[in-house]
């Protein structure tokens, strides 16, 4: 009772609470393989920073050129033995995972190459990268071309479509493991390595490069580990582990890794330049944190699943089915519920709690789009956070929590401003 009493004083009622402690009896289960998960790839982690003699040393700042930065260049060698890649590039410079995608396909494509994307459109914010939208500075003023091959309609990958697509132009190919602003399956990271496997059984030389944003550390292996040329991703998000303040990695081959050090900083300078500006300590210990803190951002997502899907939203993955990576899709198919759902995740928040999110043009998107993050790293999307674009079918993206309990408050003061605004109605004698 002194729990409950105590979630009350937080603004959720009785009979939120209650509805959510009858979802969670079922659960225990998988928060114990998501334990055990996380468990393995904590192993995995110390074991890279063992492997490559971490110490004080390289916890020290540097400014101005940043040569000779050992902490950094450390740094970029755990992070390859952690993902199982000839080489690294870690930095701060790096300012999103946009930011790190756009570096790796600017990197490793050239004026006549063709982009190919085979899992349908990519996330909205890549779109101005390649020139599906128009942009300054996209890959298609670089005459770069774009092909994609739309998923099929039980969201599987087109095979044939696949094949006929490659060709003689086709450079590198995509793979958004997440599903974005998407309501299908994010893919596992066998289903990745089937991709790529065939693939490269048409065209050996082709590079493939994976968007692993959301999924870093859900399972025991990445796409690297399964013929992934390369992997990219945020530090605000997953790897970060809610401490690096700002950042992405690159992840792959030596020869990606260079040509991407070259555009990241300037032809002949390559990866000797960036310095880390003390930032050092937090993308250590931030990567060292990660996979307990993907763990409880799993909780989450299973719990929303399950307390959403009991309530009769379409949810995404379901409530029963494995994850892939941290983000949650609930259907509501109204602009209210996704706004309702959105505030809640804002009111349970640490930082910003009183303020109310509202849609807005945000750039890079062709929709308005709400977001709800009271998070210590703006942006942080490893932090409880919730979003989407206000358009058709009306769903929100929920990931994110640093702490399972923080999550679970989250999910139930959304699930209480959709209750105030009379989208839900509990009936507690269902589950008394």
């Amino acid at each position: 009772m002194e729990l409950e009493t105590m979630y009350r004083k937080l603004g959720i009622d009785k009979t939120v609470y209650r509805f959510g402690e009858h979802v969670l009896e079922k659960l225990q289960e998988r928060f114990r393989e998501i334990d055990r998960v996380a468990e393995y790839n904590q192993m995995k982690v110390i074991g890279a920073m063992q492997e490559n003699r971490v110490n004080a040393t390289h916890f020290a700042a540097t400014t101005g050129y940043g040569y000779d930065d050992a902490g950094r260049d450390n740094l970029e060698k755990v992070y390859a033995s952690c993902f199982h890649t000839e080489a690294a590039l870690v930095r701060p410079q790096i300012t999103c995972g946009t930011h790190a995608l756009a570096v790796a396909l600017a990197a490793n494509l050239r004026p006549g190459d063709e982009l190919l994307s085979p899992a349908g459109k990519p996330y909205d914010t890549l779109e101005e990268v390649i020139g599906i939208r128009d942009s300054v500075g996209s890959l298609k003023e670089y005459g770069i071309s774009y092909r994609q091959v739309d998923l099929l309609p039980d969201n599987s990958f087109d095979y044939e479509g696949i094949r006929q697509a490659i060709h003689e132009k086709t450079k590198l190919v995509t793979i958004q493991r997440s599903k974005g602003y998407q309501t299908r399956p994010t893919y596992s990271v066998r289903q990745i390595g089937e991709l790529i496997a065939f693939v490269k059984s048409i065209k050996p030389a082709v590079i493939c490069m994976v968007d692993n944003c959301y999924g870093e550390f859900v399972e025991t292996i990445e796409p690297s580990d399964v013929g992934a040329d390369m992997i990219v991703g945020s530090l605000i998000k997953n790897p970060g582990g809610g401490l690096a303040p700002i950042g992405g990695y690159i992840c792959g081959t030596k020869a990606c890794v260079e040509q991407c050090a070259y555009r990241l900083s300037a032809p002949g300078l390559g990866q000797e330049v960036g310095a880390n500006l003390g930032l050092m300590p937090a993308f250590y210990q931030g990567l060292f944190l990660a996979p307990t803190v993907v763990a409880s951002a799993l909780k989450g997502a299973v719990f929303a699943a399950n307390l959403y899907e009991q309530l009769g939203f379409s949810v995404i993955p379901n409530g029963s089915e494995s994850r892939h990576d941290i983000i949650q899709a609930i259907t509501f198919g109204t602009p209210e519920g996704v706004i309702a759902f959105c505030k809640g995740i804002q009111a349970a928040a640490p930082v910003d709690s009183y303020v109310v999110p509202e849609p807005w043009p945000m750039p890079g998107y062709d929709s308005d789009v709400i977001m709800a993050a009271g998070a210590f790293v703006q942006g942080s999307s490893i932090e409880l956070s919730a979003d989407g674009p206000i358009r058709p079918p009306y769903a929100v993206y929920f990931q994110g929590g640093l702490t399972w309990q923080h999550a679970k408050l989250g999910i139930l003061m959304s699930l209480q401003k959709l209750c105030e605004a009379g989208i839900v109605q509990l009936d507690e004698t269902q589950f008394a």
